[in-house]
C-alpha cells in the first residue's frame, strides 16, 4: 500500500487542528448570553487561531455609521481611548463593510488605505479584518493585529469566516437577550429603570457603601401638581412631560448614577460615592433643569413648564439602613412640597 507523502501528513494534520480549534471555538461563543463575554470569547478564541499578539472587536451602527470598541487584547491604553469612530471614505473600516469579506493586510506600510495614525503610532504592521455578518448585516467587525509585517496563510484564514458567522449569531443572540433583559428592568414611557429594579439596585448599592464605608446619597424628586397639569393639558402631555423628566436626567447624570421612575410622577436617583454636600449640588441642578427646560418642552401647550419638589438623604448622614433612608428622603420631598414647591429639602446637620 504506497504511503502518503510527508507534507500530505502534515498538510492534513494541520487542516485537523485548524478544524479542532474552530469547533472550540464554536463552542466558547454559543456557551453564554452575556454580551461581553460573547465579544471577549470571540476575540481570545480568533487571537489564538490566528496566532496574533492584539486584536479588538468593534460593533457596527448602521443607522449612524459608527463603530463602537467592545472588546480588546494586547493594545495600549492609549489605543483603545479612542472607544467611537466614524466610517470615513477610502479607509479600512469601509472597504471591509463595502466589499464584507476578510481583508489581509501584510504590510500597512505598504498600503495605501491604512492611513490611521493612531494605529500607525500603536505600531501595527499587519492584521486581519474581518466582517461580522447576520445575513447581508454587519453587527461589527474583528480585528486581529500584529506589530510586523506578516505573510497570512490564507487558506487557514479562510476559517475565520466560519468563525465569523458563529461570532455574529452569537452577538445578535446576546443583543437579543440585552434588548429582553433591558426591557423587563425600565420604563418604557421614560426609559429609565423601573421601581421593581430599584429595589433591587437600592440594597446592592447600599450594602456596597456599607462594606467599603463610601457615602451613599439618594435623592427623590416629584413632579408638581401634576394631576393638575393633566386635567388642564391631557394626558398625552403629561405623558411627554414624564418622557421629558427622563431625558433630562440622563442627560444631567454621571454614567455611575442610576435614575428610576419610582412611580406615577415621582423618580429616584442613586449617588453611589457621593456626600451630602454633592448630592445637593445634583438635587439643585437637577430642579433647576427640569424648571428651566420643560418652559421650552411645552411650548406652544402651556404658558410654563413644570417644577419638581425634591428630597436629598445621604448614607451615613441620614440613615443606615434600607427603611431608614427611603422613608427619610421620602419625607424631605414632601416637605418640600409643604414649604412651597419648586425646592430641594433636606436634614440640616443630620449626623454631623
Amino acid at each position: 500500500m504506497p504511503r502518503c507523502p510527508k507534507s500530505t501528513i502534515e498538510n492534513l494534520e494541520a487542516e485537523v487542528r485548524a478544524l479542532r480549534d474552530l469547533i472550540e471555538v464554536a463552542s466558547a461563543v454559543g456557551s453564554t448570553l452575556d454580551l461581553d463575554s460573547v465579544l471577549h470569547s470571540i476575540l481570545t478564541s480568533a487571537m489564538r487561531f490566528a496566532e496574533t499578539p492584539a486584536g479588538s472587536i468593534a460593533l457596527y451602527d448602521g443607522v449612524r455609521g459608527e463603530l463602537t470598541l467592545h472588546a480588546h487584547k494586547g493594545l495600549t491604553a492609549d489605543f483603545v481611548r479612542t472607544e467611537r469612530w466614524g466610517v470615513h471614505g477610502g479607509g479600512l473600516t469601509e472597504r471591509v463593510l463595502t466589499c464584507g469579506e476578510i481583508l489581509f493586510v501584510n504590510d500597512t506600510a505598504e498600503t495605501t488605505f491604512f492611513t490611521n495614525p493612531i494605529a500607525l503610532k500603536e505600531g501595527i504592521r499587519s492584521l486581519i479584518c474581518i466582517p461580522l455578518k447576520v445575513q447581508s448585516r454587519t453587527v461589527g467587525i474583528l480585528y486581529l493585529d500584529d506589530f510586523v509585517p506578516r505573510d497570512f496563510d490564507r487558506k487557514r484564514m479562510e476559517l475565520l469566516g466560519v468563525l465569523a458567522s458563529f461570532a455574529a449569531m452569537a452577538i445578535e443572540n446576546a443583543q437579543l437577550h440585552e434588548r429582553t433583559r433591558l426591557m423587563a428592568i425600565t420604563d418604557a414611557l421614560t426609559g429609565l429603570y423601573n421601581h421593581r429594579y430599584f429595589q433591587q439596585i437600592f440594597s446592592r448599592e447600599l450594602n456596597r457603601a456599607k462594606r467599603y464605608e463610601k457615602p451613599f446619597s439618594i435623592i427623590m424628586m416629584d413632579v408638581d401638581d401634576f394631576k393638575k397639569f393633566n386635567d388642564a393639558y391631557g394626558h398625552p402631555h403629561g405623558d411627554k412631560v414624564l418622557a421629558a423628566m427622563g431625558d433630562i436626567l440622563v442627560e444631567a447624570l454621571r454614567d455611575s448614577d442610576m435614575a428610576f421612575r419610582y412611580g406615577g410622577e415621582e423618580f429616584i436617583v442613586l449617588l453611589p460615592e457621593t456626600d451630602f454636600p454633592n448630592a445637593y449640588q445634583v438635587a439643585e441642578r437637577l430642579r433647576e433643569l427640569v424648571e428651566r427646560k420643560s418652559v421650552l418642552i411645552l411650548k406652544g401647550v402651556a404658558s410654563h413648564g413644570v417644577t419638581v419638589s425634591v428630597g436629598v438623604a445621604c448614607y451615613p448622614r441620614d440613615g443606615e439602613t434600607r427603611g431608614e433612608l427611603l422613608k427619610g428622603v421620602d419625607d424631605l420631598m414632601y416637605r418640600a412640597k409643604e414649604f412651597g414647591k419648586n425646592r430641594v429639602y433636606y436634614r440640616e446637620g443630620a449626623g454631623e
